[in-house]
């Protein structure tokens, strides 16, 4: 599904990512472990298409992403690729439902459509209660279930996570991750999570253990 081979990416004279090669499945959620500066955001920064590598190949689901043009990226990037961060991202003058909606509108979608997938994902995360609710008046958890809806809108191949759990309670951390297996087991989605949550990534399906800008051991 998801395939990097030598991965190279420096800023200035620091080399963060010094040759890397990783290859994660179809439905599989693989959680990439390391200390603060490892390089884990960077990998999935260029896994996700939001950074380009100063060397190396990535594909997704076949794909050269590194191959495409700015315009052609963008567009893969809204139809299959879908992206949870620490802070949510939410737009704070738009509700739930609308923040859910946006990736699908942006893809040309009729609005009736995606209100109605919106709708759907945000009952089975168990917020239909809040779909009109703005993101000030959501708790925490509440956020996230908001943000993995919005990543979810457009049926994407790969969610990339980076420190989901990072701003959230220990249930509510439990509660995201149980979510995740939770969409894999029943929409075969597949997930690539960045944590520093060494009992999370335990609940993944492989955890991948990064230092100094390299891998250094796979739980497989």
């Amino acid at each position: 599904m998801v395939e990097g081979k030598s991965i190279h990416k420096s800023f200035g004279p620091v080399n963060v990512l010094r040759g890397i090669d990783v290859s994660i499945g179809a439905s599989e959620i693989v959680s990439i472990l390391g200390a603060s500066g490892a390089g884990k955001t960077t990998l999935l920064q260029i896994l996700g298409s939001l950074d380009h590598a100063d060397q190396g190949e990535v594909y997704i689901n076949g794909t050269g992403i590194h191959q495409l043009s700015e315009k052609q990226l963008a567009r893969f990037r809204n139809q299959h690729i879908g992206f949870v961060f620490q802070f949510h991202q939410l737009l704070p003058e738009f509700s739930a439902l609308e923040n859910c909606m946006l990736p699908a509108l942006i893809g040309g979608e009729m609005r009736k459509e995606a209100e109605q997938k919106a709708e759907k994902l945000l009952g089975f995360l168990g917020l239909s209660h809040r779909l009109e609710h703005k993101p000030a008046a959501l708790s925490g958890g509440e956020k996230q279930r908001v943000a993995v809806a919005r990543a979810l809108i457009n049926d994407p191949l790969v969610v990339f996570a980076d420190e989901p759990s990072g701003n959230l309670d220990s249930r509510n951390q439990e509660e995201l991750m149980g979510l995740f297996v939770s969409l894999r087991d029943q929409f075969r989605q597949t997930f690539v999570i960045v944590t520093h949550d060494e009992h999370l990534a335990a609940k993944s399906d492989r955890t991948i253990f990064m230092r100094d800008g390299l891998i250094m051991d796979q739980n497989l």
